[in-house]
C-alpha cells in the first residue's frame, strides 16, 4: 500500500479500505474523504470496522464533525460516533412505559415523563433521547425561567468598548441548530419543569408544536427557525412538585404525558438483585438482609404498615436505593473508609442518599412518620445502624416544629 498521497477517485468503499491505513493516519484526508463521498457503505466502514473517528491522527473533532453533519451517513452510524463515549446502559423502567415513549417519539410527540421522586425520569429521558437521537443537550429549568430561556433572546455584549447585541439561542432553538446541522434527530431535554411558570414560559413553543412554519426564533445570521420532526423533545416532572391535573392544559394537549410510576413487585425486585448483585465478595454484607431493608423501608414510604393500618407516607421510587449500593461498594471494600463497618455504612448511605430526598417534600405530619419509620426499621433491622436516619428526621421535625411556634412536647 502506498503512503503517500492517495489518488481518491471515486470515494467509495472499496477505496476506503484501499487507503485505509492513510485514512486513519491523516485527518486533512480523512475529512476530504467523507465530506466527498457519496456511498454510505464507505463512511460505515470507517466508523464500525476502523473507528476512524476515535483513532485518526490529528484533530479527531474534525473528523467526527464532517462525519455529524454529512448527509450520506446512516443514521445508526452517525449514533455511534456521537455516543461513542456513552455509558447508561438499558432502561430500568417498566417495558410499557418505554414502548409508550418510543411511540410518542415516533407519532412526533413532546414527551413530559412525570411521576414521584425516584422512578428515574431523567436518567430515562437521556436513554430515550440516545435512542432515538444523535445526541442531546440538557437544561433544568428554573423558577426564573422566561419564554426567552426556550426561544431565545437579543444579549448586549461589550465589544472594544462598544456594546454589541447578540442573538442567543433558548434550549430549544439550539436544538433546531443542532438538528438542522446535523440533519438528524437532537434530543432537548428539559428536567423538573415544574419549577419553572409553565404556562408563561412555554406560549411560543405551544404555537410552534401547532405551526411548523412559526418562526420561534432567528440567529445572528437571520436564519429563521422553526420546530421541525428532527428535534425531539422530552420534559421531566416531579409529581411532589405538582399533579397533573394542576398542569395548564395547554401542555396536556400538546404533550404525551407519560407516567413513571413505582415500579411493580416484580421489576423492583428485579431492580434491587441487580444492584445488590453488583456488591462485591469483599463488601461483608448479608444481600438477603439487604434487600429485605430496601423492600420493608419501600413498602413503608409508599404503602404505610400492616400494623399501623395507616397508608403510605409519600410516593417514592426505587431508584434512589442505587445510590446506596454504589455507596456500599466504594465504602465497604478492602480499601474503603467503612471496611469492617458495613453495619454503620447502611446507615450512613440512608442518610445521605435517601432520607434527605424524603424530608426535602415532606409536610410536618410525614416527617414525624418518616422518623418513626426509621425508629421501627432500626428497632428490626439488628444488623444495620439506621439510627443517622432516625437523627436527620428527628432534628428535621424539630426545626419545623420552632418555626412553626409549635413545642415538640406539647
Amino acid at each position: 500500500m502506498s503512503s503517500g498521497k492517495p489518488s481518491f477517485e471515486n470515494y467509495d468503499r472499496k477505496e476506503a479500505e484501499e487507503f485505509s491505513n492513510i485514512i486513519v493516519n491523516n485527518s486533512t484526508y480523512a475529512t476530504d474523504f467523507i465530506n466527498r463521498t457519496t456511498d454510505p457503505g464507505a463512511i460505515r466502514y470507517l466508523v464500525s470496522d476502523l473507528e476512524v473517528d476515535a483513532r485518526v491522527h490529528g484533530s479527531g473533532d474534525e473528523v467526527k464533525q464532517a462525519i455529524l453533519t454529512s448527509t450520506v451517513a446512516p443514521f445508526d452510524v452517525k449514533q455511534t460516533v456521537a455516543q461513542r463515549n456513552y455509558n447508561l446502559g438499558d432502561p430500568l423502567v417498566p417495558d410499557t412505559v418505554r414502548k409508550n415513549a418510543l411511540t410518542a417519539i415516533k407519532v412526533g410527540k413532546p414527551i413530559v415523563l412525570y411521576g414521584p421522586t425516584g422512578t428515574g425520569k431523567t436518567y430515562f429521558a437521556k436513554q430515550l433521547a440516545l435512542e432515538t437521537c444523535l445526541d442531546y443537550s440538557i437544561h433544568t429549568a428554573t423558577p426564573t425561567w422566561t419564554p426567552a430561556d426556550i426561544t431565545g433572546s437579543i444579549q448586549p455584549e461589550a465589544e472594544g468598548g462598544e456594546i454589541q447585541y447578540h442573538r442567543r439561542a433558548g434550549c430549544v432553538s439550539q436544538g433546531i441548530q443542532k438538528a438542522n446541522e446535523y440533519h438528524d434527530n437532537w434530543g432537548v431535554i428539559i428536567d423538573e419543569i415544574t419549577r419553572a411558570d409553565i404556562s408563561q414560559v412555554f406560549g411560543p413553543l405551544y404555537t410552534a408544536i401547532e405551526d411548523e412554519e412559526q418562526v420561534i426564533f432567528k440567529d445572528d445570521d437571520g436564519t429563521p427557525l422553526t420546530l421541525n420532526d428532527n428535534v425531539k423533545i422530552i420534559c421531566t416532572m416531579n409529581m411532589s412538585d405538582r399533579t397533573v391535573n394542576e398542569l395548564d392544559n395547554a401542555i396536556t394537549r400538546r404533550f404525551a404525558m407519560i407516567e413513571l410510576s413505582r415500579y411493580g413487585d416484580k421489576e423492583r425486585a428485579e431492580l434491587f438483585d441487580r444492584w445488590i448483585g453488583e456488591l462485591s465478595s469483599e463488601v461483608d454484607i448479608d444481600s438477603n438482609e439487604l434487600r429485605s431493608l430496601f423492600e420493608t423501608h419501600h413498602r413503608g414510604i409508599n404503602e404505610g404498615t400492616t400494623t399501623s393500618g395507616e397508608d403510605g407516607i409519600m410516593e417514592f421510587g426505587p431508584m434512589h436505593y442505587r445510590d446506596v449500593t454504589q455507596f456500599l461498594a466504594n465504602a465497604c471494600g478492602d480499601d474503603g473508609p467503612y471496611s469492617g463497618e458495613e453495619a454503620i455504612a447502611v446507615g450512613q448511605a440512608f442518610a445521605t442518599y435517601i432520607t434527605p430526598r424524603l424530608l426535602n417534600t415532606a409536610a410536618l405530619p410525614q416527617i414525624n412518620r418518616l422518623a418513626s419509620h426509621y425508629e421501627t426499621l432500626n428497632d428490626q433491622f439488628e444488623a444495620f445502624d439506621l439510627s443517622p436516619a432516625v437523627d436527620l428526621a428527628n432534628r428535621q421535625a424539630e426545626a419545623e416544629e420552632r418555626e412553626m411556634g409549635v413545642s415538640a412536647y406539647e
